[in-house]
This record gives C-alpha cells, structure tokens and sequence, in this order.
C-alpha cells in the first residue's frame, strides 16, 4: 500500500510541475495572438493551430496540454492564445494561462494517494495491536545455535 502511495505522489507530481512550470513562464513572458483551429483529432489527443496575428504568424503549432486536457475546440474555430516567444511551439488557450480549469487528474491521483496512504498507516496500527495483544505471554527462549548451556549452581 505504501508503494501505490509513492506511485500516486509521482503521478500527481507528474501532472502538476509541468502545468504549473507552463503556466509560469506563459504569465512572465508570454504573447498573446490571435490563432486558427486547423486540425482536431477525434480524442482529442491535439488541436493543432495557425497563428494568426503575431510577429509568429503564418506558424503551426501543437496546443499543449494542460495535465493531460485540451479545450473544446472544432476545425476552423477562432481562439486567443498564448505562447511563449522563446520556444512558440509551448501554447495554451490565453482563458487558461489567466484562469487554469481544476486540474482534476492531479486532485483524483491526490485522493487515491490520500486512501493508499490511510490504508497503509491503518493496516500497520492494527498489526502492532494485534502482536501486543495476541502476542506470545512469555518471551522466547532464546536458541543458542546447538550447543547446550547449563546452569550451575554454587
């Protein structure tokens, strides 16, 4: 049970760094511009995208995710987004760098880390009580490997 906590903890941190490290270089030095929806895949697994109006105009670009998401979007459709000027191929819809949605796989990876971890704690408690209260009366004799001690009295 430990172990699917640690692996819970790693996918929830696998989810939220990325995010979080896009969304903070998005805010500090992202353009905004205005782009074209030319592809969608049936998933959707991307919404690929021509910039429209920016000194990148004319650019195809991938949409990023957002912790495995992507916004609604059908082909030909018009959205503001952002990108970032060092490397335009990092885009995000502008409506999720100014108010990204709950990231809802981080926060059920969360609650399963969260009863991976209870489980765990509860399953070690109540292995202590039972070896305190059904435990062996006296304690064991103590094997001395085959030889034999004998007590001698004065």
């Amino acid at each position: 049970m430990f172990g699917l906590f640690l692996l819970c903890i790693g996918m929830v941190l696998a989810l939220v760094l990325p995010a979080s490290a896009l969304l903070k270089d998005l805010r500090s030095r992202g353009v905004s511009a205005a782009a074209t929806v030319i592809a969608v895949d049936s998933n959707p697994k991307y919404v690929k995208l021509r910039l429209v109006s920016s000194p990148k105009a004319g650019t195809e670009v991938k949409l990023w995710d957002y912790s495995g998401m992507l916004p609604e979007a059908k082909t030909g459709d018009s959205m503001i987004v952002t990108y970032d000027y060092k490397d335009p191929s990092r885009v995000l819809a502008q409506s999720w760098v100014e108010d990204p949605p709950a990231n809802l796989p981080a926060y059920g990876a969360s609650a399963l880390a969260a009863i991976c971890l209870g489980l765990a704690t509860a399953v070690t408690w109540r292995r202590i009580w039972v070896l305190r209260t059904f435990g062996p009366e006296k304690t064991p004799v103590v094997s001395t490997g085959g030889t034999c001690i004998r007590e001698t009295k004065p």
